[in-house]
């Protein structure tokens, strides 16, 4: 009876989600555009709460309050205080540009912008190459993390494969119905939703122990160092290290940085990029107090299982809460994950479609006929990520960690390209083909560093990306294709 009871919460409000996705369907033009931005009409409720969602991933829910649980609360300060304000500055910085120059000449993907900004097929479809490679990991951890939380909640009644089938189904079903439309909609609820629910969660957890001091407490009385600042682990260069990289990575993320294109409104932009740090802070508190509490309480948890791969939040909730309570969160986890996959997959696809298969397979491609191909591109990701879900071994931490850090690859070069009209095709190449050089060394050959003076190689890779990026810049001249006139014009004409 009890799995009955949380397998149909948990069916039921993918359902839910899924039946939103239909009513978007029938309200979406058979249009590319449209599909992938809903005709640039979100108004600053639905931005807000489509962006928010889109980032409230299995690295949220389960990757933060793991790490929490193994080193300490001051996860917290990462995620919830300095990255929300990094990429709130970065959502202006660059969002704001990119908004002005989708609104005057009708991009949908940033390798698009680029593209016809340097005037060169090969760096559009360079940006596409490397946004779909980081892209995959990031997927497949929605569904590493719903394989592992239905597994937790069910006892293992649910394998793993069986909970990562579940959403990468559900999520399938939907991108391809619903479009980009359906996704702000569904978002909205989802996000919204989370928030209430993880608030619930935190103060049951805190009724049932004795309240934030008792559980302050046992903490202490288990692992006193998680009440001191800093320590071994939270050093100040992997704090600074992973949370320049986690917000500049985000500011990349296709499924977020098409988002800056899909404003309504100048105002709806800039209220918008205002309210996120205030969201950040509603989310990430209680989650990873969650995490961090639950070291000290009597769970059976251990440090073990959770660096084996195992998740604290869902094993909380079932020692604490009632069965169908914690089916609830996990559902609208779950929920939020399929949240951010679809956002994903929906961007992987129209990287594919406009970045890659327009410019170098048939130029002359139907706005009807992209639409397919896009529909199509989304099955063969998903099904993709599945595959590799099952043979993955990287815990959720390291696969959210390197996509996060190859994406923030490209961010300084985008920058200088959209603030410096000296920035040549040369300069934007070099310095994005080497950060990603650099960056995917460090991950894959074993005598490259990860680390230099407790600095992330992923920061330090940003740092020769802006380096190579200005200094070949300076030393080239641009090329006769480029459309730099045009180009600042547009953002000047604001």
């Amino acid at each position: 009876m009890t799995l009955a009871l949380q397998l149909g919460i948990i069916v039921g409000y993918l359902l839910l989600a899924l039946a939103v996705g239909l009513v978007a369907y029938r309200l979406t033009e058979r249009t590319a555009e449209d599909f992938y931005l809903a005709s640039r009409t979100l108004g600053t409720i639905v931005l807000l709460f489509t962006t928010f969602a889109t980032l409230l991933s299995a690295f949220t829910f389960f990757a933060g309050p793991n790490l929490a649980f193994l080193h300490g609360p001051e996860w917290i300060l990462v995620m919830g205080v300095m990255d929300g304000l990094i990429f709130a500055v970065l959502w202006y910085v660059i969002g704001y540009k990119q908004w002005l120059l989708g609104q005057q000449r009708g991009y949908v993907t940033l390798g698009e912008m680029l593209g016809d900004r340097f005037g060169s097929r090969r760096l559009r479809g360079l940006v596409a190459g490397v946004s779909l490679m980081w892209l995959f990991p990031y997927v497949m951890l929605q569904q590493v993390g719903a394989g592992t939380a239905l597994e937790a909640l069910t006892d293992g009644a649910i394998p793993y494969a069986g909970g990562a089938g579940l959403i990468t189904l559900f999520m399938i079903l939907y991108v391809v119905l619903a479009g980009f439309r359906g996704i702000a909609w569904t978002d909205t609820l989802q996000g919204a939703f989370m928030l209430v629910t993880t608030w619930v969660a935190l103060l049951w957890v805190l009724a049932a122990v004795g309240g934030p001091t008792a559980a302050t407490t046992e903490l202490e009385a288990t692992a006193s160092e998680h009440l001191a600042l800093g320590g071994a682990y939270y050093s100040p260069q992997f704090v600074l290290s992973t949370a320049i990289t986690i917000g500049f990575g985000v500011a990349m993320f296709p499924q977020v940085n098409q988002r800056f294109f899909a404003a309504g409104s100048k105002a709806v932009l800039k209220r918008s990029f205002a309210l996120w740090p205030v969201l950040c802070l509603l989310l990430f508190v209680p989650a990873f107090l969650l995490g961090a509490w639950a070291r000290g309480l009597e769970t059976g948890i251990s440090v073990a299982e959770i660096e084996a791969g195992g998740n604290v939040l869902p094993l909380i909730l079932a020692e604490f809460t009632p069965t169908w309570f914690a089916a609830l969160v996990i559902a609208g986890a779950m929920a939020a994950m399929m949240s951010s996959s679809d956002s994903m997959l929906l961007s992987g696809s129209s990287y594919f479609t406009r970045d890659l298969y327009r410019p170098f397979v048939d130029a002359t491609l139907s706005e009807r006929r992209e639409d397919t191909i896009a529909r199509l591109g989304v099955v063969v990701f998903a099904v993709s990520t599945f595959l590799a879900s099952l043979y993955n071994a990287a815990t959720l931490f390291d696969l959210g960690n390197a996509a996060f850090s190859g994406f923030a690859q490209l961010a300084l070069p985008v920058m200088v390209a959209l603030y410096w009209r000296g920035t040549t095709r040369a300069g934007i190449t070099a310095g994005i083909l080497g950060s990603q050089a650099f960056y995917l060394a460090s991950v894959f050959l074993p005598f490259v560093p990860g680390s230099y003076g407790g600095w992330s190689a992923g920061l330090v890779g940003m740092g020769l990306g802006l380096a190579l990026t200005v200094g070949v810049s300076w030393l080239t001249a641009p090329a006769a294709t480029e459309q730099r006139a045009i180009y600042f014009e547009a953002l000047e004409a604001d």
